[in-house]
């Protein structure tokens, strides 16, 4: 075992670097990990850039801090734990592993209500020090996070996948899709195709997927959408109206993380519709409230990360669901962490882009 590790570390907007540091040692009930590839999420791009966070009348400048190692949607191999870990998880030593994206504190309010997604302290991989996140050789699984298996048959960079799958299945599931449903997914990014692959295992009548970009469309009729829209050239405002006789969506998926998708859903929607925001954003977003109430009366729901939905996630992977050579696009070694970025941040070439470090 070496003693340092290459490593990707955050030293705050615009400034991350690639560095060797000290590989991480686990301590009683965790596990050292070796990192076989982590992906490079929206979000990861929203922290190199400094995007604001809001929580009420507080303005942070960036949510992730500065020393950390970034990067949360990984899989790797288990290279030690002790015999606590190894019974709490049930995975032992050359187990291929990845962990849900919380590590949860089970100790607030919420996690003694089974709502571990949103622990109070809310521990992320990569976004705080005390939980190092996945673009490093190794990282450590501390005694609180939630394991899960996954099978060596998948590509390590489709097994990673396993946690924008996970989010997008919470969102589908916060829509509570019914038989006879018209749903529609605004983006065709990785959580937009993985809300597609969900929402059509609901069985609905129709989803309808809207993106820019004819690449991404045509990958969204590979997850199942029998409508794709290029908002583009096309009114989708329209074509929804054509298809329901006027009324509109039941169901609105968004997950582009354009400011735009958010008054487009609203207005897509029909009268007693289901709106679901899963998207990051970089800054507010505002809209016409009377939509929602007066004119609408909508159900507007938010989601967060992928609480429960893990092993349906695996599960769709290992089966063979999605076409994940077309929804995984770039491999780069880790040391190109800044080419990643970019090609996230451009999005015209990109659909998931992951890091594989040596």
């Amino acid at each position: 075992m070496p003693d340092f590790m290459p490593a990707v570390v955050c030293h705050g907007p615009h400034d991350y670097r690639f560095e060797q540091i000290p590989v991480p040692q686990p301590g009683p009930g965790g596990a050292l990990v070796k990192v076989e590839a982590v992906g490079i999420c929206a979000s990861d791009l929203k922290c190199y850039h400094g995007a604001a966070k809001f929580w009420g009348d507080e303005h942070r400048p960036a949510y992730a801090e500065t020393e950390v190692v970034p990067g949360h949607e990984f899989v790797g191999t288990v290279v030690s734990l002790d015999e606590q870990a190894s019974a709490r998880w049930g995975v032992g030593v050359g187990d291929r592993v990845v962990s849900e994206q919380i590590v949860p504190c089970w100790s607030c309010h919420y996690c003694k209500r089974g709502q571990y997604w949103m622990c109070s302290p809310h521990d992320l991989y990569g976004f705080k020090r005390r939980t190092p996140g996945a673009m490093a050789s190794y990282m450590i699984f501390p005694p609180e996070a939630i394991v899960h298996r996954i099978s060596r048959d998948l590509p390590a960079h489709h097994a990673a996948f396993a946690e924008p799958l996970s989010c997008s299945l919470h969102g589908v599931e916060r829509a509570n899709i019914r038989f006879g449903d018209v749903v529609v997914v605004a983006g065709c990014g990785p959580i937009g195709l993985g809300m597609v692959v969900g929402a059509v295992a609901k069985s609905p009548a129709h989803v309808i997927a809207l993106d820019v970009f004819d690449s991404k469309l045509e990958v969204a009729r590979l997850c199942g959408a029998d409508i794709t829209v290029n908002v583009g050239r096309e009114d989708p405002l329209r074509v929804v109206a054509d298809l329901t006789d006027g009324c509109g969506a039941d169901v609105y998926l968004e997950g582009s993380g354009h400011a735009a998708a958010v008054p487009q859903g609203l207005r897509l929607l029909r009268k007693l519709g289901t709106y679901v925001e899963y998207s990051v954003f970089g800054t507010e977003v505002t809209v016409d409230w009377s939509i929602i109430s007066d004119d609408k009366e909508l159900d507007v729901r938010g989601a967060h990360l992928g609480p429960y939905c893990w092993p349906a996630a695996i599960r769709m992977l290992e089966s063979g669901a999605l076409p994940m050579d077309r929804i995984c696009s770039h491999q780069l070694p880790l040391a190109q962490f800044q080419k990643g970025l970019d090609l996230v941040a451009d999005g015209s070439s990109s659909m998931k882009v992951s890091l594989v470090p040596d």
